[in-house]
């Protein structure tokens, strides 16, 4: 195409100018028109939820500015804007970076086959995964479902991800006065209830400030990765999840920003965390039901006990186990969690309590920044034990022991759980074991200051085993 040829690009997942594969290929065939759709319609059930609301409404302010102006912003359906769109303005083509959520992908499918009829040339590319789910499969043609295979043997036979692209010149991209562009605040995804302070003072969105993250975590975390990454309060943790989900950080740059500092344990395993990324996406591509449907269909005849008092117990950190209720109090108060407790309460929830993952994997989608429908799906799948290459359901997490080996001084608990700052060590993790004087002395009153536990770990560990033989019972 001529450069005065016009083309837009549309941002979705992959907010973020440098090794962005769609806008790379755009620059190159004419003058582009950056644009962002937000489509409340298609996704149904999987609309953002509150917190990843908050996170896209500052990672769109941070593009904008990256953009200095030039990004254009736009609320419904998105064929009819794109459409719209080439009916105002000599458009060419339109650009984008493909999703793997089966919503999009069927949304996808109709926009592509509709803008062709029109003549718009569409090209699409991979923008978010290291490799195509579509390629990753054994040798009879299907799909992997065990994790240890499909990253050794299926991924990493295949070629080496691509290198990560420049990012183009800012005199590639128009500005278009239009006054039909919306405002940011006319998306309407700032939460009506006040969010905690707290998020705001934790993240700061925006390209910048991953790749700034990005380059502190290769210094101080990655070198003891592989075994620091248990530790919720240790800086081994990335915490580049909420801008690996925003696209504000593409998998490649931290596959290879990793990979040159040579190849050791912490680097490797590294690497294969982001292979559980794209297990998780192989399996929502293969299983388009995977946020609904557990995978192991045995488990659909599991006596799931929901109780609304619990539930409501475990949403708020007031279960009366500390390393359960700290994870979840950073959750609400950070719009993040720790790997590791995400584990710790997630088990707690649908093994201690016997809630169904669905309620879990529900309330993570709207509190979690880092919010993503396959990690997501696959992650509450795994915990629940009817996932794809899923911890046993047996494999129980005793949130007392995990407290102990994880946050041995106790600052995890102690930060979100501060009435039970006073504790000694020994008791933090298990108030209810204290004596009187000893939690007198540390200001706790069980049942008032905090709460007692509202189930017994080893008896409601009896009754999930129990309930999990149920299933193997013939008939």
């Amino acid at each position: 195409m001529p450069d005065e040829d016009l083309v837009i690009h549309w941002f979705r997942k992959d907010l973020r100018l440098a090794d962005n594969p769609a806008l790379s290929n755009a620059v190159l065939h004419g003058s582009v028109l950056p644009i962002y759709i937000l489509d409340n319609k298609n996704a149904d059930a999987y609309v953002p939820g509150g917190a990843s609301r908050w996170w896209l409404y500052r990672s769109l302010e941070a593009l904008g500015e990256s953009l200095e102006g030039r990004l254009r912003l736009y609320v419904g359906e998105p064929l009819e804007v794109l459409q719209e769109l080439c009916a105002r303005h000599p458009i060419k083509a339109v650009y984008w970076n493909r999703l793997y959520e089966p919503w999009a992908i069927a949304r996808d499918t109709v926009i592509k086959t509709s803008l062709q009829e029109d003549e718009i040339d569409v090209s699409t590319s991979n923008g978010s995964l290291l490799w195509e789910p579509r390629d990753v499969r054994k040798e009879d043609g299907t799909p992997y479902k065990v994790f240890t295979p499909f990253y050794r043997k299926g991924c990493l036979k295949l070629a080496p991800p691509r290198e990560p692209l420049r990012k183009p010149a800012l005199e590639r991209f128009i500005h278009d006065d239009s006054n039909r562009s919306l405002e940011i605040e006319d998306l309407g995804l700032l939460p009506a209830k006040s969010w905690p302070q707290k998020l705001e003072s934790c993240w700061k969105a925006g390209e910048t400030e991953a790749k700034k993250r990005f380059e502190a975590f290769l210094i101080e975390g990655l070198p003891q990765y592989k075994e620091g990454r248990n530790f919720p309060t240790k800086p081994a943790v990335s915490r580049l999840s909420p801008y690996m989900q925003i696209g504000a950080l593409s998998p490649n740059q931290l596959w290879y920003g990793a990979r040159k500092l040579g190849d050791d344990k912490n680097i490797d395993h590294f690497c294969s965390e982001l292979g559980w990324r794209e297990f998780a996406y192989n399996q929502l591509y293969h299983n388009p039901d995977l946020p609904v449907k557990n995978l192991q269909s045995k488990f659909d005849a599991f006596p799931w006990v929901l109780s609304r008092n619990y539930l409501a117990a475990w949403q708020k950190g007031q279960t009366g186990i500390p390393f359960v209720d700290a994870g979840m109090r950073e959750l609400w108060q950070t719009g993040f969690m720790h790997n590791r407790v995400r584990m710790v309460t997630g088990s707690f929830l649908v093994k201690n309590l016997q809630v169904h993952w669905h309620h879990g994997e529900r309330w993570f989608w709207d509190t979690l920044i880092d919010a993503d429908l396959a990690s997501n799906s696959a992650s509450w799948q795994w915990l629940a034990g009817c996932g794809a290459d899923a911890a046993p359901y047996f494999r129980i997490f005793n949130p007392v022991l995990q407290g102990k080996n994880f946050d041995p001084d106790g600052a995890y608990i102690r930060e979100y759980v501060p009435e039970l700052a006073e504790l000694p060590n020994r008791y933090l993790f298990c108030p209810w074991e204290a004596s009187n004087v000893i939690l007198q002395s540390a200001g706790v009153t069980l049942g008032v200051s905090y709460p007692n536990p509202i189930i017994g770990l080893k008896d409601s560990r009896d009754r999930a085993l129990e309930a999990f033989q149920s299933l193997k019972q013939p008939g």
